[in-house]
């Protein structure tokens, strides 16, 4: 029996915690923003401590706006669904702990890279007006929504990403795109690139499509029969067949 009871306690020991205690200190939260915003927000008992269960309890976090240059300490909040933390001053941001994350948006910082390849449950995925050279979302296969808009991305591989509905990917470097795979799309938004060709003969679920200010030399909407907003200007058409797009509004 004593050894029955032994064994028992050293393997209860040894039982890993989904989470541990945190102290909202510098150490743990060295921005003084965030930390002000987690203390106000999820100690809900006022003793400067994380427990096991406010920890638990938090799914969402709102910092937009909040003169934040860090988010280190984001990663104890593992129960995480969405996070808002656009409009700061974030030069890096590591959610790879996060990996219950449905939404993240974190526009209009000063990301130079996003690793978001732990996030399999994103559905929502907003990083437009960063600095982002490169944006792999090939693990992210549940998304529906993409926005990477003014970066500096010269590649976007979305062949992965067969969920999308929307893709807003203007204002890059772009000079190739590849939407074949993303037969559900509805709006498609790449404007401001340097395409020189664009095939959209397998979305024949767009309804808007903007790719004006490229350098296409022929665009195929013929399959496209749901358009109802066609922007192509400034590109290098000298021809543009939209007869079949009956239900056009613009």
């Amino acid at each position: 029996m004593k050894r029955f009871l032994c064994a028992l306690v050293l393997t209860c020991m040894f039982v890993p915690r989904a989470w541990a205690d945190v102290s909202i200190d510098s150490a743990n939260f060295p921005d003084d923003n965030f930390r002000e915003y987690v203390s106000s927000n999820f100690d809900t008992d006022n003793d400067g401590v994380l427990s096991d269960s406010e920890i638990a309890s938090v799914t969402s976090i709102n910092v937009r706006s909040r003169n934040i240059a860090s988010l280190t300490g984001i990663e104890y909040f593992t129960a995480l669904t969405e996070l808002y933390c656009d409009s700061n001053q974030l030069t890096a941001l590591d959610v790879s702990s996060n990996t219950a994350l449905e939404e993240l948006y974190c526009d209009s910082n000063q990301l130079t890279a996003l690793d978001v390849s732990n996030n399999t449950a994103l559905t929502y995925l907003s990083c437009y007006n960063n600095q982002l050279t490169a944006l792999d979302v090939s693990s992210n296969t549940a998304l529906t929504y993409l926005g990477c808009t003014s970066n500096q991305l010269t590649a976007l591989d979305v062949s992965s990403n067969t969920a999308l509905t929307t893709l807003y990917c203007y204002s890059n470097q772009l000079t190739a795109l590849d939407v074949s795979s993303n037969t559900a799309l509805t709006t498609l938004w790449c404007y401001g690139n340097q395409l020189t060709a664009l095939d959209v003969s397998s979305n024949t679920a767009l309804t808007e499509l903007y790719c004006y200010s490229n350098q296409l030399t022929a665009l195929d909407v013929s399959s496209n029969t749901a358009l109802t907003y066609l922007g192509c200007d400034s590109n290098q058409l000298t021809a543009l067949d939209v007869s079949s797009n009956t239900a056009l509004t613009y």
